[in-house]
């Protein structure tokens, strides 16, 4: 049996307005700009792994308004108060409870032009972004703007800033940006967390063999006090 489609079945299928998971655009244009991406994004999830309601991405779609598949970006990295952490094919903000994220950021390669980058900070202006961070690993310049009254105004600073958001701190040096958790530990790569973790194992190890070697001269202390008719509690 064949159904046939009523007039308002076929207006609904004709207007059903997709949102495209891709922009057909490469995360990266090279290395060290991937690398830049992947440090950020990655220490961000690190940073708020015990909170469920943080939303970290990387190279994520986002499409501030319902209806509308035209607008949008896609931040190198952002992060969201308030979202549930989990999967997403997009950030589409109405299903997110009209929650923009409230951090971005941009990680530039040489291909970048300024007139796309003023693009994309009037985006984040527009729609409701409170802090916007820029770096330029290859020129070593860090900027960034935050929400004031008017809207995202750049931030004043030399060689350091502390976001209010994130509690992290930016320190811009000659050869390159470090970035701090609220703790004090810096932002690591994924080959120096890996080295870390190894450093840590070995230190452990060393720690058990250790103990291990300290306990069985303990045991040999012992029943030697013993056998010499010597009380070891009492010694």
């Amino acid at each position: 049996m064949v159904q046939q489609l009523s007039s308002t079945d076929t207006e609904i299928i004709d207007t059903e307005i997709i949102y495209p998971d891709s922009d057909g655009q490469p995360m990266a244009d090279n290395t060290k700009q991937f690398e830049w991406i992947v440090v950020i994004k990655e220490n961000l999830e690190l940073l708020y792994a015990d909170n469920p309601d943080v939303f970290v991405a990387g190279d994520l779609l986002w499409y501030p308004v319902e209806g509308n598949n035209k607008i949008r970006q896609a931040p190198d990295a952002m992060v969201a108060f308030g979202r549930a952490k989990g999967h997403r094919g997009s950030y589409q903000q109405w299903k997110e409870g009209d929650v923009p994220p409230q951090v971005v950021f941009e990680i530039l390669s040489p291909g970048n032009r300024r007139t796309e980058m003023n693009r994309k900070l009037l985006f984040y202006e527009r729609y409701g972004v409170e802090e916007y961070y820029e770096y330029d690993p290859d020129r070593v310049e860090f900027s960034g703007c935050q929400r004031k009254e008017d809207g995202l105004e750049i931030i004043d600073f030399t060689d350091s800033w502390v976001s209010p958001r994130l509690g992290v701190r930016f320190v811009l040096k000659p050869e390159t940006l470090e970035v701090y958790k609220p703790d004090g530990e810096r932002f690591l790569t994924f080959v120096e967390l890996g080295k870390l973790l190894e450093n840590t194992k070995a230190t452990l190890e060393d720690t058990k063999v250790a103990l291990e070697t300290s306990d069985a001269k303990n045991k040999w202390l012992m029943a030697r006090l013993e056998a010499l008719g010597v009380d070891p509690d009492t010694v």
